[in-house]
């Protein structure tokens, strides 16, 4: 009688238990993703895999409905590239030496069109080729920015999004194959598990973990439907918006544009832990994070109500990207938008190094050139080969400092 008693208790216990609050699991979703037993998901490995296995397991949570080829997975094969300046080739026979998997969990309101909310896992495994760390010793690349908190943030909206804004389906899709070449996205835009036809529009997220204390959010795509600046601007109470129309950029929006589908990415900026293993997860804005998800949240309501978005090609940018032969040897802060290019990062043993530039310094001129923004620095530095020599003058705090610079 008394093991019947316990017995009842125990059930009555385990049937009071507090479901899981789902939103409030960014920075658990990072920490695991950015974790050394990972060991940098690099797309093939058994870290990707796992990584992806983890993402399944909270899509199940969530329970959201399987939309890859294999439950929520998508499978792809390819080939590595033997020469840096041609396409990889996807193998659907199967005799590739690579398989990566795409994550994919549907929300079915019944709708007639559909929202795609996207972001990359996968990452630079120990280094290699994509790696900006120059130590000799092979590190584990965590990639908790780069994009465990793009990742985190599609969670997030996957939990808000439940049973709310149900005048749109949701896929939600972890890519893998990024940072070999948007290699996820690109195979599913050609073989597509849902109808391509009925996206309204695309929401990517990479490296969305590091707002900074001026609240510098980038949006890219903003010109690839015609209602989108309006939307964004109608519920920024919080950030310093940095817009960019062009729909053609690094990461896998880009995929979803070339298929004539509006697209809004969101980042935080490059910082100097990019690509290497410093990237962890403690370094990160949690509380920006959510509130970046806040923010796409609400857009994401407010154009619940606007049917099937208009999709309008943009100029592509990057087709005007002048060619160098040379860098400096800096990451430029991409978020700037001041009069000349701010150094974000210095890489060791390169030129800007050398001639003594400093994190924070402003480039406004480089050797005859005057700089006053991105465009400008890169049309500036395209003129110089490797073993010329050059003045490059920089704005650092009230001050302009001249350094002379050897390619």
């Amino acid at each position: 009688m008394r093991n019947i008693l316990f017995l009842i208790f125990l059930c009555f216990l385990i049937s009071c238990k507090q479901p899981i609050n789902q939103e409030t699991r960014i920075k658990e979703d990072v920490t695991f993703l950015a974790s050394d037993k990972l060991e940098g998901r690099q797309t093939g490995t058994k870290g990707e895999k796992e990584a992806a296995s983890y993402i399944e397991k909270r899509f199940q949570e969530l329970e959201l409905t399987p939309k890859g080829t294999k439950g929520f997975l998508q499978p792809f094969t390819f080939k590595p590239k033997t020469n840096p300046h041609e396409a990889i080739k996807f193998d659907v026979n199967g005799d590739g030496t690579i398989t990566g998997n795409n994550v994919l969990g549907f929300i079915d309101n019944k709708a007639e069109n559909m929202v795609i909310i996207g972001a990359h896992f996968d990452h630079l495994g120990f280094g290699g080729e994509g790696s900006l760390y120059r130590d000799s010793i092979k590190e584990i690349h965590n990639g908790a920015d780069d994009n465990a908190s793009g990742v985190a943030i599609l969670l997030n909206l996957a939990a808000k999004l439940k049973a709310k804004n149900t005048k749109n389906n949701y896929l939600f899709m972890a890519f893998s194959g990024e940072e070999m070449g948007l290699l996820g996205s690109n195979y599913f835009v050609k073989n597509p598990t849902v109808d391509t036809q009925k996206v309204s529009y695309m929401i990517n997220m990479d490296m969305v973990g590091r707002l900074k204390k001026d609240s510098a959010l980038a949006v890219y795509g903003t010109g690839t439907s015609p209602i989108f600046k309006q939307t964004l601007k109608a519920h920024n109470n919080r950030f310093k918006l940095i817009q960019q129309e062009s729909g053609v950029g690094p990461s896998d929006h880009t995929s979803f544009y070339l298929a004539d589908i509006p697209v809004l990415h969101f980042f935080t900026g490059q910082h100097e832990d990019y690509h290497k293993p410093s990237d962890d997860s403690e370094k990160l804005n949690y509380e920006g994070m959510e509130t970046i998800s806040n923010y796409i949240f609400n857009i994401i309501s407010d154009l619940d109500d606007n049917g099937k978005l208009t999709f309008r090609k943009t100029k592509n940018e990057s087709e005007e990207t002048p060619r160098f032969k040379v860098g400096l040897g800096v990451i430029p802060d991409y978020m700037f938008d001041g009069i000349g290019m701010r150094i974000d990062g210095i890489s060791e043993e390169k030129p800007a190094q050398k001639a003594g530039l400093q994190k924070g310094d402003i480039v406004i001129q480089l050797g005859d050139s005057i700089v006053v923004d991105m465009m400008s620095y890169m049309r500036a530095l395209s003129v110089f080969e490797k073993g010329n020599s050059t003045k490059v003058v920089v704005k650092r705090g009230d001050e302009e400092v001249e350094k002379k610079i050897q390619f």
